[in-house]
């Protein structure tokens, strides 16, 4: 195995202790259907590569190995589904930050990949923070959200290349890990919505084939510009925190 000295699980004591990072990336996924044509990995797989992109640009950060698994029970009608009840992924959650606050981390950047784990991540990151003031947590807790604005006008071809399994997706797959990807199966279903309300969908209510939106729009080249776009932002935005200290309170706060 090539060693990669981003990873905190291939680095030794000596590894840190000669370089020590301040910063580290907790990426978060699920296991759970993504269509015919996408790993059930790839809510995990994208948080967990995209991660290695971004810590390779901003010093001192290093990327923790990733939670494979989230709260995907309404995925639970097509296979292959594993499940972590809200409560135990919050506890995980919280359980790593807790830990990697005992270590001298003061500095966490969680990168989710998941829709599902959104809850557990507002609940533990605020728990932390009000147990420890000085610990400094942000998060992404859905890149594709993060990514629409940035991205011009009509640069996806369907439902603005959302859905489970979606063109945001296949595309975005199909560069971070092409090698697991199988565009030749493509399906998916744009399902029929109310706008600008919340639905508590069951995943099977919505498609028979277990991925929405329309992934056979997905190509290699949408996914290098999702990629590029996202991480740049990504990296501007820790390279401005870094700038201030992590220091985002307004000037009238610090004065106080």
């Amino acid at each position: 195995m090539e060693k990669n000295p981003l990873l905190v699980q291939h680095s030794t004591a000596a590894d840190y202790a000669a370089a020590p990072f301040s910063t580290v990336i907790l990426p978060l996924g699920s296991l759970e259907c993504h269509g015919p044509h996408l790993p059930f990995g790839t809510d995990a797989l994208t948080a967990y590569l995209l991660a290695q992109e971004v810590a390779a640009q901003v010093p001192k950060t290093a990327v923790l190995p990733p939670v494979n698994y989230g709260m995907s029970e309404y995925y639970r009608d097509f296979s292959f589904t594993v499940s972590l009840k809200p409560e135990t992924e919050t506890s995980i959650i919280r359980d790593i930050l807790e830990s990697v606050y005992r270590e001298g981390i003061r500095r966490v950047f969680i990168l989710n990949g998941h829709d599902g784990n959104i809850p557990s991540i507002e609940i533990a990151a605020r728990e932390a923070k009000v147990a420890h003031p000085d610990f400094m947590i942000v998060g992404l807790e859905a890149w594709w959200n993060m990514l629409l604005p940035l991205l011009p006008a009509g640069f996806f071809d369907v439902w603005n290349g959302l859905g489970h399994g979606g063109e945001g997706e296949m595309s975005i797959g199909l560069v971070l890990f092409p090698e697991l990807c199988q565009p030749e199966h493509a399906r998916g279903i744009v399902p029929q919505l109310p706008p600008n309300l919340d639905v508590m969908w069951k995943f099977s209510e919505l498609t028979n084939c277990g991925a929405s939106g329309d992934p056979k729009k997905g190509t290699r080249e949408k996914g290098l510009v999702m990629k590029e776009t996202l991480v740049r932002a990504i990296v501007e935005s820790l390279q401005k925190l870094d700038a201030s200290g992590w220091d985002y309170r307004s000037p009238e706060v610090r004065q106080s």
